[in-house]
């Protein structure tokens, strides 16, 4: 089983990144899939989860509003939409999965972890 993260990088404050997480391994539509970030000298926190089967979906209060989480599971990918970057949202971005998970806000339930993905907003 393996999580690819991608799509960050570098963007100015007030502008849009797509990030992708990518499974191999297993079946995207049976897990519920989070987002989760860490900022240097900060703990991981949630940002964003998908249920299972993806019909419920839940937001940090700090992105809610901002950030679109979203799923394409015939590529078997998961997709967090980011839009109106703030500096705040600086940090490394993972993806988990959680088999018939219900899209928790916390690390815990999530089995398997993606490597993480650099986001970085400048302001």
């Amino acid at each position: 089983v393996q999580l690819q993260a991608s799509g960050g990088g570098l963007v100015q404050a007030g502008g849009s990144l797509r990030l992708s997480c990518a499974a191999s391994g297993l079946t995207f539509s049976r897990y519920a899939v989070g987002w989760f970030r860490q900022a240097p000298g900060n703990e991981r926190e949630f940002v964003s989860a998908s249920s299972w089967g993806g019909d419920r979906t839940y937001y940090a209060d700090s992105v809610k509003g901002r950030f679109t989480i979203s799923r394409d599971n015939a590529k078997n990918t998961v997709y967090l939409q980011m839009n109106s970057l703030r500096p705040e949202d600086t940090a490394v971005y993972y993806c988990a999965a959680d088999l018939w998970g219900l899209g928790s806000n916390t690390p815990s339930p999530y089995k398997f972890w993606g490597h993480g993905t650099l986001v970085t907003v400048s302001s």
